[in-house]
């Protein structure tokens, strides 16, 4: 996973010297940024040009005709170099930090101490747009995408808060309801009538919404148990992205990935239950136990599962648990590992006059704590997709085999569906059963099994035969 050279945060300027050192354009740039902040600006030039000359006059900006030295610095906050030659740009910068100013010097990430992010101006809300410095036009496309989603009139929002802030903290004394009353301001008629210009009455409106949440000492829980897909982070539903932003605590498996929890709330707290085949890290009951302990503690809480909840995600239980002790639940759909491996191979599950039914069962089928039946549907031609299968690839061939499917019927095993490491082996039913022995298959391998498999994009996919040839 890429990381940050520079970290994104905000800096106080306000009342603090920030000076801007070039002659040209660059300058001019940095200083129409600066003047939407509360510094006191200087502009260190020797022979500014016309432009800059003019714009730091109409802005009451101090104006130095020399390079800034470590007398000139020792009071300031910031440094911005702009003075569009190498050797100074370098020199200049060596001052600033023996001065111990931070620096930025345009177009010169390598040398600089902090980037300046493409901003998207909502004041008082701000949203800074950073590439590390190597991609600024990129940084300016994802601003003007965002400038299209904002209203001009967001920043009210913002002003609206600032007002209730102090009432707010002094009244809801748990950060959890802070964060809740929060939520509901900005999506109720408050925030409505801030956007339309009526600040009086958006105040009115957001203190009887502050009166009615201290009048509620103990607000109510709620489990959101949603599907996080098979794992790629593009393949998370907007709804699911809504709640990870919003919960209080985030209770996930072990086949999630950490960048799928990572978008999550920095402050919700993270409780990892995770099961794999053979190795369960925490009962069931447990986890039942858990979701209820949360909800009545008042937090709302995201249980994360890979793929579909309502897809061998045991949620039946959980539900049958939150029903039991009056917790009001939601549940959110995830794309289920057997969609995505159909659409890595594209693979029509079902296909007219060839399969018009699609099974969906578990290894453990194999071993007879499924419903009988399946094998049936299997051999009228239905589309079976059976997960976490590898284990009991075995089992499951001799299972279809004995119900008189063709030993030519093909097969697809994906490992990692939907991921961008995913791995496609095509090949028959009667070669299935090496499947087991792979041991260069770690990840979770859902497999599917059919006359319709043979209609997909199989091109990419590795042979079974030849696979195990090598492996051997």
């Amino acid at each position: 996973m890429s990381r940050f050279k520079f970290f994104p945060i905000s800096y106080d300027v306000a009342a603090r010297v920030v000076v801007v050192a070039g002659n040209g354009e660059q300058a001019l740039q940095k200083l129409r940024l600066l003047v939407r902040t509360e510094a006191r600006l200087v502009l260190c030039a020797a022979d500014p040009s016309a432009d800059l000359a003019a714009f730091a006059a109409a802005h009451g900006i101090e104006h130095i005709a020399a390079e800034p030295d470590a007398r000139r610095l020792a009071s300031a906050a910031l440094l911005f170099i702009a003075s569009g030659d190498a050797g100074d740009d370098a020199r200049l910068a060596l001052i600033a930090r023996a001065a111990g100013v931070p620096v930025n010097v345009v177009d010169r990430p390598q040398i600089s101490d902090f980037a300046v992010p493409a901003i998207v101006d909502r004041a008082p809300v701000a949203i800074a747009i950073s590439t590390d410095g190597h991609a600024p036009v990129l940084a300016q496309k994802v601003r003007a995408a965002i400038e299209a989603m904002l209203p001009p009139a967001f920043g009210r929002l913002g002003e609206l808060a600032a007002g209730l802030r102090e009432r707010v903290n002094l009244r809801l004394g748990e950060a959890n309801r802070r964060r809740r009353f929060w939520s509901r301001l900005f999506d109720g008629r408050a925030a409505e009538a801030a956007l339309a210009g009526e600040a009086e009455r958006a105040r009115i409106i957001a203190l009887n919404a502050l009166d009615a949440a201290e009048a509620d000492a103990m607000p109510a829980g709620k489990v959101f148990l949603v599907g996080a897909g098979p794992g790629a982070e593009d393949l998370l539903t907007i709804r699911a992205h809504r709640l990870l932003q919003t919960a209080d605590v985030i209770v996930h498996d072990a086949l999630v990935p950490e960048a799928v929890i990572a978008m999550g709330r920095r402050d919700a707290e993270r409780i990892a239950v995770g099961k794999r085949k053979g190795r369960h890290s925490v009962a069931q009951g447990e986890i039942d136990a858990l979701l209820v302990r949360l909800a009545r503690d008042g937090r709302q809480v995201v249980r994360l599962k890979a793929g579909d909840p309502l897809v061998f995600g045991r949620a039946g239980e959980e539900i049958a648990a939150l029903r039991a002790a009056g917790i009001a639940y939601e549940v959110v759909p995830g794309v289920t590992a057997a969609l995505a491996a159909a659409a890595d191979a594209a693979v029509p599950l079902t296909l007219r006059g060839v399969a018009s039914h699609l099974v969906v069962a578990t290894g453990h089928g194999a071993e007879g704590t499924e419903p009988e039946g399946w094998e049936k549907l299997a051999a009228e031609g239905a589309t079976i997709a059976v997960y976490m299968g590898k284990s009991v690839a075995e089992r499951v061939a001799a299972r279809l085999s004995a119900a008189g499917l063709a030993p030519a019927t093909p097969v697809l095993a994906v490992e990692n569906a939907g991921r961008a490491d995913r791995r496609l082996l095509a090949g028959r039913l009667a070669e299935l059963g090496g499947l087991a022995g792979r041991a260069d298959l770690t990840g979770p391998v859902l497999i599917l099994i059919g006359p319709a498999v043979a209609a997909g994009d199989l091109a990419d996919a590795e042979p079974f035969a030849a696979s195990l040839a090598a492996a051997a």
